[in-house]
């Protein structure tokens, strides 16, 4: 297996400023892997959706308002609170009251919480990496509802989102009785299909792709009807899901061969590095 061009290939399907971190950690965990194969997998950006922030004068009006009368918050997402945070007219700690509570769905979302100065003690997240999702964010939730005796009827709550998206978490709250206010603070805008990226994908000739999905938005974009999936060969192709939903779409537009694994970077690389040494096997 000398030849890279038929070498596997792994792609990576997140918004451009969220796989650069991925990708690299990819290439370090397979640059010092046993096999050979490993050392020879290429990896592949293919940013199937594109992040647009918002910057509409009134959300900067209404957002910094709606912090000081919170008592949660929920970001959806890392690109949720860049967005949002884009946003403010102040430091998050000179706009939120002392006890809002933040909640999120994963680790990385935490780090960016962090790193925009949101107190550690103040954010929710779901304790078990299987559930960083929006059914494991209320499984937290109810449990601090129990913890402190909230009543959702006098809680405020705000999400963070983009445009469209998974609304379950948002009719789990208001069917719960909570007063919820959401902001949608950036847009998804597809690839075009004359990126070079694609033709990239499609000129990749190994028969040994993986690709990550961690968005459904994403997925149902890859599986269009004007999406040539005949020359991505989606067929013969294996896709990393990160959660059910998302496995379930990407049996639907075609992936011959549809894994689970669990939330986080760190679930993806070890799933990914799996699928190599199982072609070492082979």
């Amino acid at each position: 297996m000398s030849d890279l061009t038929i070498a596997p290939t792994i792609i990576v399907t997140r918004p451009i400023a969220q796989a650069q971190q991925l990708i690299e950690q990819l290439q370090t965990a397979l640059s010092v892997a046993s096999s050979g194969i490993a050392q020879q997998t290429s990896v592949l950006a293919l940013p199937l959706l594109k992040i647009i922030p918002k910057t509409d004068f009134q959300l900067q009006v209404d957002i910094p308002a709606a912090i000081s009368q919170a008592d949660l918050v929920i970001f959806v997402s890392p690109n949720a609170i860049e967005c949002g945070m884009r946003l403010l007219n102040a430091p998050w700690h000179e706009l939120a009251p002392m006890q809002l509570q933040v909640g999120v769905m994963g680790e990385s979302s935490k780090k960016s919480l962090l790193q925009h100065g949101v107190d550690a003690q103040m954010i929710l997240l779901p304790k078990n990496p299987q559930q960083w999702d929006s059914e494991g964010l209320w499984q937290t939730l109810q449990a601090e509802q129990k913890k402190h005796d909230w009543d959702w009827a006098e809680r405020r709550v705000i999400i963070f989102k983009g445009d469209g998206g998974r609304e379950w978490l948002a009719e789990t709250l208001l069917a719960a009785g909570a007063q919820l206010e959401t902001f949608a603070v950036y847009s998804r805008v597809p690839l075009e299909k004359s990126n070079p990226l694609w033709q990239a994908i499609q000129a990749n000739s190994s028969d040994k792709k993986l690709w990550l999905l961690t968005s459904s938005e994403a997925v149902r974009y890859l599986g269009q009807p004007d999406q040539d999936r005949t020359t991505l060969n989606l067929q013969q192709a294996t896709a990393l899901c990160p959660h059910q939903n998302i496995a379930t779409l990407a049996s639907e537009i075609g992936f011959g061969d549809v894994r689970l694994c669990g939330s986080g970077d760190a679930a993806l690389i070890k799933a990914s590095l799996q699928w190599v040494e199982e072609l070492a096997v082979d």
